[in-house]
């Protein structure tokens, strides 16, 4: 439930309707609405499936999609047009706000819409979605160019749209203003917010699978269905910036867990980060060489604290990290790859941890030893017998056989000045 109610009334010449945020499903005039800003991903075509069932199941008369997107991943741009042309009530696209854009898959998916509409200062073009996969060479990049162009040739003819216009947008990666996307028949309306859109959507025949029908906004109830916590974390999951910093803490933390047998929280740490990594990387176009440059980079780090390198581990370990998140992704879409304002400051934190770690391991080695024989040197005990030299010494709630070149009477405190095998050799003290 949402919990909150908008309404507002909104008047005009013989026309006039009444908007309500709310979600009771039980009018017959309710417009379901959801909204979605981000990358098209694995997340985004759950959102629009799970939108459109609530839509059809609470039978509201149109779901709008409300679309700011720089583009995404071809798989899941098809799922979304697929839950499109099948659907049995209109979807409506609305490309806003002021600012938004619908480029590279947006196109595909404002073009499927069965209104496709653009608000004020927004634009629409460069149609190259992004395919999983690996390396294309010319005759593949020439096959993937004219499946894509087929495909939003057919979208742009079922609706009657642009098809030389949608051609182009893939072809020659072209991009059209709301008013010039609206000249060239590549979109239906424009509206500068919800209730415009609505009013120029009264009265409008809309082509559906089972036959048409009339738009109607009079009374209208607005539901806007929310993505929920589940899918906000998910799509927090699929940014590829986050990919990599799981996989580096993943891989650290496993790491260290085998380092230091029993420490339970480091492997805890890793092998949750490494499982949400593996989320994220799986709704991604992975490159596995970068992946495995990111874990080998973690793995040098971690031996820097163990071996002797003299930095050489460290450094190494920052370079792999560094190539390992320039190389991750693979694709040429600057919303899909790690972010080197991101990346940087990433591997230099963890370079300074590992540093501090490392200096405070080796800085403890030099130190004098507090355990064992090597312990005791400079300890101070009690003398239980007279050592004049030989006799007994109490030192850390132990006895044991003392020599002293100074005379020492019973009772007084000495000094442990060395240890040979299980007698201790010790001076008088004051202290």
């Amino acid at each position: 439930m949402l919990g909150r109610v908008l309404s507002a009334a909104i008047a005009g010449p013989g026309l006039a309707f009444c908007l309500i945020l709310s979600t009771d499903p039980a009018l017959a005039e309710d417009i379901v609405v959801a909204t979605y800003e981000g990358v098209i991903n694995p997340v985004a075509a759950e959102y629009l499936h799970d939108a459109l069932a609530y839509a059809q199941t609470s039978s509201a008369q149109a779901l709008i999609l409300k679309l700011d997107t720089p583009g995404g991943l071809d798989t899941s741009m098809r799922l979304m047009i697929k839950d499109i042309t099948g659907s049995a009530i209109p979807v409506i696209v609305f490309v806003s706000p002021s600012g938004g854009r619908a480029a590279s898959a947006g196109v595909f998916i404002t073009m499927a819409a069965h209104v496709a509409a653009m608000a004020p200062g927004t634009n629409i073009g460069a149609a190259h979605p992004v395919a999983m996969g690996g390396e294309m060479d010319n005759t593949m990049k020439e096959k993937v160019e004219n499946d894509a162009v087929a495909y939003i040739k057919s979208i742009a003819e079922r609706h009657g749209r642009n098809v030389s216009w949608a051609e182009d947008a893939v072809r020659k990666s072209l991009s059209a203003t709301e008013q010039e996307a609206l000249k060239l028949k590549v979109i239906d309306m424009i509206a500068e917010d919800i209730p415009t859109l609505l009013k120029r959507l009264h009265g409008r025949k809309i082509a559906l699978p089972n036959g048409s029908i009339t738009f109607s906004n009079e009374a209208a109830t607005l539901h806007e269905f929310p993505m929920g916590t589940r899918l906000e974390l998910l799509k927090i999951l699929s940014d590829p910036n986050i990919a990599y910093l799981l996989m580096s803490i993943g891989t650290i933390g496993i790491m260290a867990e085998l380092y230091s047998p029993g420490a339970i929280l480091p492997g805890i740490i890793g092998a949750i980060s490494l499982i949400l990594a593996f989320y994220s990387l799986q709704s991604l176009p992975v490159n596995y060489a970068g992946a495995l440059l990111v874990i080998l980079g973690a793995v040098f780090l971690l031996l820097e604290i163990s071996v002797t390198s003299y930095g050489l581990l460290a450094l190494g370990g920052l370079a792999a990290m560094t190539l390992g998140g320039l190389f991750l992704i693979k694709s040429d879409a600057p919303f899909l790859q790690v972010s080197l304002s991101f990346l940087l400051p990433t591997v230099m934190t963890m370079g300074g941890l590992i540093g501090i770690i490392a200096w405070t391991a080796v800085k403890s080695t030099r130190g004098r030893s507090v355990t064992g024989a090597e312990g005791m040197i400079g300890s101070i005990g009690i003398a239980r017998t007279d050592l004049n030299p030989r006799g007994q010494i109490t030192v850390q709630g132990e006895i044991w056989e003392a020599v002293s070149q100074t005379p020492i009477r019973q009772g007084e405190a000495a000094e442990v000045m060395s240890v040979e095998g299980l007698t201790v050799k010790v001076a008088p003290t004051h202290r």
